[in-house]
């Protein structure tokens, strides 16, 4: 979805004459690897990886690992400063966060970095870096990719995510649209089940890992529509083989906008949306942080038809742990992200999922 964007408050403040910047077109035709990598002409780009790991010992883990990209073009007539080891068309924000399944610990790190010898994406395929943490595709058969990523000392990781079902492409002929404005839209890219292998490293200590990650790809040059205040999302892989992606776009008047989505992913990876009116988003409880006083919804009631049976069911999205909240450093506002549970409504686990909640330590309203 519209994943994480409060980290790139701080990259929009920057000001310049700029050219118009590209909008998503429907009945775009994606070719891969190429459009894995980078989209230059358009504004804002992200892939982004949110999952679940688990040691051999039993102890579970959340993981996040988000790479963002930010043109900062300027006109013709504009002087160009930059060294090739240090440019000014391209800014680079990556953010990563483990959460430790068992004590609660939540660990987060942000960089930002200008486009250069420590920060690039490519064009032609997936291949991002901001230091020493980067994001590839590797293996040309299968598709698989490699993540490197850590929190400072205390935490490293190095996995290999392979695609379990086909990539989906979310929206209307290849479009997602998130306001009644058209140019609040992206193109969405998404791998709804990856499996997981490879090691983490806490305490000196390193330790095999395996599980499951959702990755989101999208770019666009504008995302929020006049009257949005905040979104919250949902990547959900059931038990059973099949996924959903929800987002609901909060109004400042409290309503939900008729632009949020709902879509249900089968096993074999063919995709079905639904519009607001066919799913209900309900908050439970509230949870106060202590690090920024926002109020957050403890944990999220979904329910919707189910497209197979056409029976209504109920998911319950609870947090793992409470303080799964990113503080908003490098200029950016506080959001919610965080590893859930999923429960059905006899409160049997049924699946894993992670949730997002923005616009809630401060209105996201005409940031994005």
């Amino acid at each position: 979805m519209v994943r994480s964007l409060g980290l790139l408050v701080c990259l929009f403040c920057l000001t310049a004459a700029e050219p118009e910047p590209a909008f998503p077109r429907p009945g775009t035709r994606f070719v891969f690897p190429r459009d894995h990598g980078s989209h230059p002409q358009f504004s804002l780009e992200w892939w982004y990886v949110t999952g679940h790991l688990h040691e051999t010992n039993g102890l579970r883990h959340g993981f996040q690992a988000t790479f963002f990209r930010r043109s900062t073009p300027r006109s013709p007539g504009d002087i160009q400063t930059a060294t090739p080891a240090f440019g000014d068309r391209q800014l680079y924000l990556a953010h990563m966060a483990l959460l430790d399944g068992a004590s609660g610990q939540f660990l987060h790190q942000e960089r930002l970095n200008r486009e250069g010898w420590d920060a690039f994406s490519a064009s032609n395929t997936l291949d991002v870096r901001n230091g020493n943490w980067s994001l590839r595709w590797f293996g040309e058969a299968d598709g698989r990719l490699e993540l490197q990523g850590g929190i400072r000392a205390e935490a490293s990781w190095r996995l290999t995510l392979t695609p379990a079902k086909p990539l989906v492409v979310f929206g209307t002929n290849g479009v997602s649209r998130k306001a009644a404005e058209p140019s609040a839209a992206s193109h969405y890219l998404t791998f709804t089940r990856l499996q997981v292998s490879g090691t983490l490293s806490r305490g000196g200590q390193t330790h095999p890992v395996s599980g499951t990650a959702w990755m989101d790809h999208e770019f666009s040059s504008s995302q929020l529509g006049a009257g949005q205040v905040g979104w919250d999302w949902a990547g959900v892989q059931l038990d059973d083989g099949r996924e959903i992606m929800a987002y609901t776009m909060r109004r400042t008047d409290g309503a939900v906008d008729p632009f949020s989505t709902l879509a249900w992913v089968d096993r074999e990876g063919g995709v079905r949306h639904f519009g607001a009116d066919s799913f209900q988003w309900e908050p439970e409880g509230r949870w106060r942080s202590p690090a920024t006083g926002a109020e957050y919804p403890a944990r999220v009631r979904l329910t919707a038809a189910d497209p197979v049976t056409g029976r209504l069911v109920t998911l319950q999205l609870v947090p793992i742990h409470a303080a799964q909240e990113l503080a908003g450093g490098l200029g950016g506002i506080a959001y919610w992200e965080g590893a859930c549970r999923v429960l059905d409504a006899t409160g049997r686990e049924i699946g894993s999922a992670f949730l997002e909640m923005t616009g809630y330590a401060a209105s996201m309203a005409g940031r994005l």
